[in-house]
């Protein structure tokens, strides 16, 4: 897990193409479907889907304990680094930053997207109704997906469509009750509560460090509702901290305490997450630290760890509820004829996000940039079907290319 950490490139998307060819088809950890099946039941949870995905890794192989550990390798590498950049932003500036040895990074992770896409393709699109629904989503998430509620909306409508089939049954029909262990979601709900009245308290007293407070309750908060990953992250927290903050009303409060950031600060970390192995969510900790800059170093750094653990310790502790209650109810046939629906409809994201990162990268200009872009893409889908490269070797390859070009 700690070398996916420091390679997985190309945000949730390249994620996938990873993930199958590290933990499937290299290491045998899971199957080729039951990975379908995490990436679909995260798609249906709000919070960070590629970090929940494999932190079920980590749960299937050891339990709780294991899925912890995993979860922290998997988020400590992007977090350090995030957490680091906040703190050369904040001292030498944005404009210092050099970014085109990571270039090349995209193009790559079309490639491991349209590989995983296409060994999705042979497992879960087998029948007629499972094509539909794969084309229909691939169009609709196209030219729809910014839109934060398309995902799951999205996914009950395909696990709607294939119940209309009665041909399709679990093997075991006999149902045996299972106990229910409340205890994450309990403890979701009482750290959500907490935090809120929390934050809430500071900023009518104007405690002390009122800010951190703010901090952990915003995270909390955004990692407990965002659908759709970094691409609405993102916007929440331009609008949280950038919109907001110089809003009309705030400014007529005058309220000196609260979080602001500047613009080009924030983007500069949207654009460097991208740029990263990890999650894209590890951008909580560069804004973090750049929302407590002003306090003082130890502030600042305090700011890195609470964006850290604010945005990810809700996805963690919904998956971990949510999951055990999935494998109960996918024994009823109701849910086991859904999961054919939602395995078309994954693949269709699958397809759609390879589509719409492409239209971000130039292959029809005619330059040299565009001819490697293409042979990057094509050479990365050709290497995973048909070689044992491992995925590391591939990265460091397209990070090489973007130094020399």
């Amino acid at each position: 897990m700690f070398l996916h950490s420091v390679t997985a490139f190309g945000g949730p998307q390249g994620h996938v193409g990873m993930m199958m060819r590290t933990f499937v088809e290299k290491r045998r950890d899971l199957t080729r479907e039951e990975l379908m099946e995490y990436i679909s039941f995260c798609q249906l949870l709000p919070g960070a889907s590629s970090t929940q995905t494999v932190t079920l890794i980590g749960y299937k192989r050891g339990g709780v304990p294991l899925a912890i550990l995993t979860l922290l390798i998997w988020i400590l590498p992007a977090c350090s680094l995030m957490g680091l950049l906040s703190f050369f932003v904040g001292k030498m500036g944005k404009d210092n930053l050099n970014t085109n040895i990571f270039q090349f990074i995209q193009p790559m992770a079309i490639g491991f997207l349209a590989y995983a896409g296409f060994r999705a393709f042979k497992i879960s699109v087998n029948n007629f109704i499972t094509q539909v629904i794969m084309l229909v989503v691939m169009v609709v998430v196209y030219f729809m997906f910014k839109t934060p509620w398309i995902f799951p909306a999205i996914i009950a409508t395909g696990g709607i469509v294939t119940n209309f089939s009665s041909k399709r049954i679990p093997e075991n029909t006999v149902i045996k009750p299972k106990q229910i262990r409340w205890t994450n979601i309990w403890l979701f709900l009482l750290i959500f509560l907490i935090a809120g009245a929390l934050s809430e308290t500071a900023r009518k007293q104007n405690w002390e460090n009122r800010k951190a407070y703010n901090l952990f309750e915003n995270f909390y908060r955004f990692g407990s509702f965002v659908f759709g990953g970094g691409d609405v992250l993102i916007p929440m927290m331009l609008d949280q901290y950038v919109a907001r903050p110089n809003s009309d009303r705030m400014k007529q409060k005058g309220d000196q305490n609260i979080i602001r950031i500047e613009r080009e600060e924030l983007l500069t970390g949207a654009g460097m997450v991208r740029a990263i192995p990890g999650p894209v969510f590890s951008i909580a900790s560069f804004t973090g630290g750049i929302a407590l800059k002003g306090e003082g170093t130890k502030m600042q750094l305090l700011g890195c760890i609470i964006g850290s653990i604010g945005i990810f310790l809700p996805s963690a502790l919904l998956v971990l509820f949510f999951y055990p209650v999935w494998q109960y109810l996918k024994k009823y046939v109701v849910v086991f004829r859904a999961l054919e629906g939602i395995n078309a409809v994954v693949v269709g994201i699958m397809w759609a996000a390879t589509l719409y990162l492409l239209k971000d990268v130039s292959i029809i200009s005619f330059t040299t940039v565009s001819i490697i872009n293409i042979t990057v893409i094509l050479g990365t889908f050709m290497i995973l079907q048909l070689t044992k490269i491992p995925a590391p070797f591939i990265v460091l390859f397209c990070l090489l290319l973007g130094f020399i070009f």
